[in-house]
């Protein structure tokens, strides 16, 4: 039986790649890279010889046959993305699936997250967090991602491109009121690292002003008043969304009426508003 191991890989400072990593990455028979162009500049530095076959989200499941081909004659396979860590927001879920289902082992090689970086250096919360990669990027989906950050009570990782991000912070802006504390962590590990921390309003009129340019991990503190039972004053709130959505209100401006009238936290508005705007559909 063969291993596949899943192998991280700096996500800027080729510093960081462990001696594990390249170890590792010298002696596989063979690389599964996100993208080999990208991958044999590693593999070179650490005098790798081994062949590179890509495996991305348009080819992982094409290839998962070669790969368990490859695994049942006894080969040693490194997977890597193009930066940091495999499956996290990268290529390779089913195929893990399919190589552990096999009976295969998979072995883990930690190493660098941008993930794990922005959080620890974020100035946030850091004990209990979750990672919610790219919210949705319109529709119902999007308001759902934005109801969960808006209302919850963990610190949130997000991923998101340098050109969407002045949207997004709007949009957490509409979800968890202005002063709602973030961290935006852009170019981490490279040359031009930078952090920016305050309200989220605060970091948006940072970034209405400076176009961010680069890789961008954001990170989102917990809401001091996260819901309960169903929030307060929820029937009244639901009511007075219904009438102003009725007049033409957008859902940013809606909540915020709410908030106002009823003294009730931004997010919970929000909250409000988009679960009658879903479910009225």
């Amino acid at each position: 039986m063969g291993t596949l191991y899943i192998v991280s890989t700096p996500i800027g400072n080729l510093g960081d790649l462990s001696a594990r990593a390249g170890e590792v990455l010298q002696r596989v028979d063979r690389i599964l890279a996100e993208d080999t162009r990208r991958s044999r500049v590693i593999a070179n530095a650490v005098g790798s010889a081994a062949p590179l076959s890509s495996l991305h989200q348009h080819n992982e499941h094409a290839r998962t046959q070669a790969v368990l081909g490859w695994l049942d004659a006894g080969e040693e396979l490194a997977l890597v993305s193009d930066a940091g860590t495999p499956l996290v927001s990268d290529p390779g879920e089913s195929l893990v699936a399919a190589v552990t289902g096999a009976g295969h082992t998979v072995v883990p090689i930690p190493g660098p997250s941008a993930v794990l970086s922005a959080l620890i250096g974020s100035g946030l919360p850091a004990a209990r967090f979750a990672f919610l990669g790219f919210i949705a990027r319109k529709g119902k989906e999007r308001r759902a991602d934005l109801m969960r950050v808006g209302g919850t009570d963990e610190t949130l990782v997000l991923f998101e491109s340098p050109n969407r991000l002045v949207r997004l912070l709007e949009d957490l802006r509409a979800a968890c009121g202005d002063e709602r504390r973030v961290a935006v962590a852009r170019e981490l590990t490279k040359v031009h690292e930078e952090f920016v921390r305050g309200t989220v309003v605060d970091v948006l009129h940072y970034y209405e002003e400076n176009s961010p340019r680069g890789e961008v991990t954001v990170v989102v503190a917990p809401a001091d008043n996260a819901p309960q039972d169903g929030g307060v004053l929820e029937k009244e709130a639901a009511e007075l969304a219904r009438a102003l959505l009725a007049d033409g209100g957008r859902a940013s401006a809606v909540s915020k009426e709410i908030a106002r009238r009823l003294a009730i936290p931004r997010n919970e508005a929000y909250r409000i508003v988009l679960d009658l705007d879903v479910s009225e559909r």
